[in-house]
């Protein structure tokens, strides 16, 4: 059950943000930034490749590298693929861990490595893998780690992650959001001086301040009524998101949203793209998750008995309304089925800009969603 009144209580939420999640979306701003700075001064922005590389591949622990992978990937488009490692092993310990190169990669390829926690054995043994086969390694992790000690020594280059104080009071969640940015911030200024995609020291700015407006939009003193995030979270109290994007860039928004929702909240969710998203969930909307399949639950004891489950669309576009869109169908599939329906749409801007706020205004809402279902 999800505490409505705690949402309007900024003393209660950050009493109940033990793992510093609110601190981490609202300060995202300012670690973009630090990131940025801490990219410069590990000489990214002084780089001068031959060329932009053949392949770029991803490694690293848990949701934090899969989301890198999924936002690089789309936005360097086709140019220089983007393929994350996924690790092997018994355990999601770090100590269990491994990852391989695949048996391709050489000189013209790039390798990142990317971790919240830097004492991975299994990335220390990937990156001397990769100096063997002279590819190129660049790894963000903490600059007191035993990955930083390995990286430094085998020829590759090490960006200090930006991390905060509280980043230590708990341990970090992978799809925390203070994580994402602290880890993609570098990652996003090496990819433009190689060529792979446009986020040039200007453009971070942009992100950055894109991040701060959302901060202020969706922060823990605005009301729920007037704030989106908050919103979202109270209309996602016990639903089943049914996750809907639309646009290239708001697909990793969703993908994000949705696996932050589960690890932060534990709440499910499904996600896909328009207008397939149309055909692989009809059934979906038509089968028992739907309101319209419980007519009796106007006049269910709400106090003795618990809320039953339904859907709940949330429609995230990454471009205004008007040309080519599937969102009227959309709509009108949801609302044919009962299934109320949530949308997002950034303000005008670039495709990394638009695509921060997305990820900023959903990472609030799974937030707000964990924090006031757990109090």
């Amino acid at each position: 059950m999800l505490d409505e009144s705690l949402l309007d209580s900024p003393e209660g939420l950050a009493e109940a943000d033990h793992r510093g999640l609110l601190r981490g979306a609202a300060e995202a701003g300012a670690r973009v930034r630090t990131a940025a700075r801490h990219a410069a001064e590990a000489g990214i922005n002084d780089l001068k490749p031959d060329g932009r590389p053949r392949a770029v591949l991803i490694a690293g622990p848990g949701a934090a590298a899969t989301h890198a992978a999924d936002l690089l990937g789309t936005l360097a488009g086709a140019g220089s693929p983007v393929t994350r490692l996924a690790p092997t092993g018994v355990a999601p310990a770090a100590g269990a861990l491994r990852w391989e190169l695949p048996g391709w990669v050489g000189s013209v390829d790039l390798l990142l490595i990317t971790t919240p926690d830097g004492s991975e054995p299994g990335l220390t043994v990937l990156a001397e893998q990769a100096y063997r086969r002279g590819c190129a390694v660049v790894a963000v992790a903490p600059s007191r780690s035993p990955l930083a000690d390995a990286v430094n020594g085998s020829h590759a280059l090490f960006v200090p992650m930006a991390t905060a104080p509280y980043d230590q009071d708990e341990p970090l969640a992978a799809s925390a959001p203070g994580v994402l940015w602290a880890l993609l911030t570098p990652l996003l200024a090496l990819l433009d001086r190689t060529g792979v995609l446009d986020a040039p020291p200007e453009a971070l700015g942009k992100v950055a301040d894109r991040l701060d407006r959302v901060a202020e939009r969706c922060g823990p003193a605005i009301a729920t009524y007037s704030n989106p995030a908050k919103t979202l979270a109270a209309e996602l109290a016990d639903a089943l998101p049914i996750v809907w994007t639309e646009g290239i860039s708001a697909g990793p928004a969703g993908r994000r949203f949705a696996a932050a929702l589960a690890e932060l909240s534990g709440t499910p969710a499904v996600v896909a793209e328009l207008p397939e998203a149309l055909a692989a969930h009809s059934a979906l909307l038509a089968g028992p998750l739907a309101a319209s399949a419980d007519p009796d639950d106007f006049f269910r004891d709400r106090v003795e008995e618990p809320p039953a489950l339904h859907a709940r669309v949330v429609l995230l576009r990454d471009r205004p309304i008007g040309g080519l869109t599937a969102a009227p169908s959309a709509r009108d599939l949801a609302l044919s089925h009962d299934t109320p329906i949530s949308e997002l749409e950034p303000e005008a801007g670039d495709e990394l800009a638009t695509l921060a706020e997305l990820i900023a205004m959903t990472d609030f809402a799974a937030v707000y969603l964990a924090l006031a279902s757990r109090a």
